[in-house]
């Protein structure tokens, strides 16, 4: 089996170690209990929160159900549709209720590694929904009983937009704690220097997932050092003494772990007694999940990785889609575009439209339409300005540009002098959803990777947009943008065309200028 070793002291008291060989472990020859914690200052598991928030998405969802299924029901009897005898009726409602908490709860949607995680999250109720009508047509048919109308057109539809909805109200109020320290796991990277520096950096991208490094097994860095910000409490072999001794939820093992398969596979055998989770972060980053699917092989998981698609029905789709929408959006704000029209030129002589040359796709060029925000001599005075120019990279911004009119800045604001190009849209040199469109300049210092942002059209909003505009740094918007160009979806474009709107509808938004 391997060594002895006896752990003493403050750290470890009484917990007798063996010494794997094979693979370098510490590991206990008996974990002791989670109510029994091995020092003073231990905490309780952070993820004990989590079973509350849990407890309500039940209560909260059976309460819509039964509201919804009372409404249809009601609905059905007005309209002739119902089912017949109270009797009959209570019987289905009952019966409705207790089948659609059971189909919720088989499709995970009280999973807490789902809960927080936006898309996951709805999709999972979405199914279940799905699943329940499915069901209920199968046996309706199979025992010849007549399933009313009310419950198909009203119960289904309603009942799902409300889960859907109350979700999203629950999710907002989960995230706000979660960014706030609270009702997040206590996580434990193990890995080599640079991978753990790339685990924190991802995972304090998004505060809101609930992973909070409280510490790193390290080879090679000294106990007490810190990487990345997070302190080093041991070496690999240290992972699951320092697990149980922190008290983690969830141990993080990066590609680089130099445990190898066996010690990977014994460190989960390890905490297979305990209520940590093991999670293993492959080296693919910024990589979306319905891009990668786990195909075992004679016990070897491989992770096939779709390529990316940039022809093909969805892109037709998505086409068809930014058209339609630009041609409605330019009919409806019609009145407003000439109103912001006639505002400009008065504040500011000069016309009231700014174009400018920007690079679409495939590197071919456009002439952007804009608002025109800034003094009629900007590009003028811009060589003066260099020097105080506050962007990264091939960017020039300035928060208080001296060149910016009273009415632009306003227009600036909340993203209105970027309303004309819907006209770009609807020629077909732009997207509703896409890259930053570059500059010529800009273009011409693209490195290789960087080029592939042109893969697809620049889009009117973004990634970029809703993840703080003009406060990115360079490489962050790069990232941004290749992260799109290699995952888009049309839910994705939703999603950040949802989230658009709050942004620019906040008072005060960030990177607004």
């Amino acid at each position: 089996m391997g060594s002895v070793v006896t752990l003493a002291g403050e750290r470890a008291p009484s917990v007798i170690s063996y010494l794997d060989e094979q693979t370098g472990l510490l590991i206990p020859e008996s974990v002791p209990p989670v109510a029994e914690p091995r020092k003073p200052a231990a905490r309780p598991r952070r993820r004990d929160g989590m079973r509350g928030y849990l407890t309500w998405l039940r209560v909260q969802d059976m309460l819509i159900v039964a509201l919804t299924v009372a409404v249809a029901d009601r609905w059905g009897r007005s309209s002739g549709w119902g089912f017949g005898t109270w009797g009959y009726d209570t019987l289905v409602f009952c019966g409705v209720l207790l089948a659609w908490s059971t189909v919720l709860h088989v499709q995970g949607a009280y999973d807490v590694r789902h809960a927080g995680h936006g898309v996951q999250e709805y999709r999972r109720v979405f199914q279940a929904s799905v699943w329940l009508i499915a069901l209920m047509a199968l046996a309706s048919y199979a025992s010849d009983i007549p399933v009313a109308r009310g419950y198909i057109l009203v119960a289904f539809p309603l009942g799902t937009a409300t889960l859907v909805l109350a979700r999203w109200v629950a999710r907002k109020w989960l995230v706000a704690r979660r960014t706030q320290g609270s009702l997040t796991d206590a996580v434990l990277l193990v890995g080599d220097r640079r991978h753990v520096e790339a685990l924190v950096v991802a995972l304090a991208r998004t505060p809101g997932a609930g992973y909070q490094v409280v510490g790193a097994c390290v080879d090679g860095v000294p106990v007490g050092a810190t990487v990345a910000g997070v302190t080093v409490l041991g070496a690999e072999s240290d992972v699951v003494l320092q697990a149980l001794d922190q008290r983690v939820d969830v141990v993080a093992v990066s590609s680089s772990s130099g445990l190898g398969s066996q010690g990977l596979r014994k460190l989960g055998w390890s905490l297979e007694q305990t209520d940590i989770q093991l999670v293993v972060a492959p080296e693919i980053m910024d990589v979306a999940g319905p891009r990668v699917v786990t195909r075992p092989i004679q016990g070897l998981p491989l992770l096939h990785v779709e390529a990316p698609v940039f022809t093909g029905p969805r892109l037709l789709l998505k086409n068809l889609l930014d058209r339609t929408a630009a041609c409605a959006g330019l009919l409806v704000l019609l009145p407003a575009l000439l109103l912001v029209t006639l505002v400009v030129r008065t504040g500011d002589p000069g016309p009231a439209f700014f174009r400018q040359a920007r690079i679409g796709r495939g590197g071919r060029p456009f002439a952007m339409m804009k608002f025109r925000t800034m003094v009629v001599d900007a590009e003028v005075q811009l060589t003066a300005l260099r020097e105080a120019n506050e962007g990264s990279g091939p960017l020039f911004k300035l928060k208080s540009d001296p060149r910016v009119t009273k009415a632009g800045a306003f227009l600036r604001r909340h993203s209105i002098d970027e309303v004309p190009q819907l006209l770009n849209v609807l020629r077909g040199d732009m997207s509703l959803v896409g890259p930053r469109p570059p500059l010529p300049s800009e273009v011409a210092d693209y490195d290789p990777d960087t080029h592939r942002r042109l893969k697809v059209k620049p889009g009117m909003t973004g990634l970029w947009q809703i993840s703080g505009r003009s406060d990115l740094s360079w490489e962050e918007s790069v990232r941004l943008d290749l992260y799109y160009v290699e995952n888009w979806t049309p839910w994705l474009d939703l999603m950040i065309l949802w989230r658009t709107v709050k942004v620019v509808v906040r008072p005060g938004a960030h990177g607004a200028y």
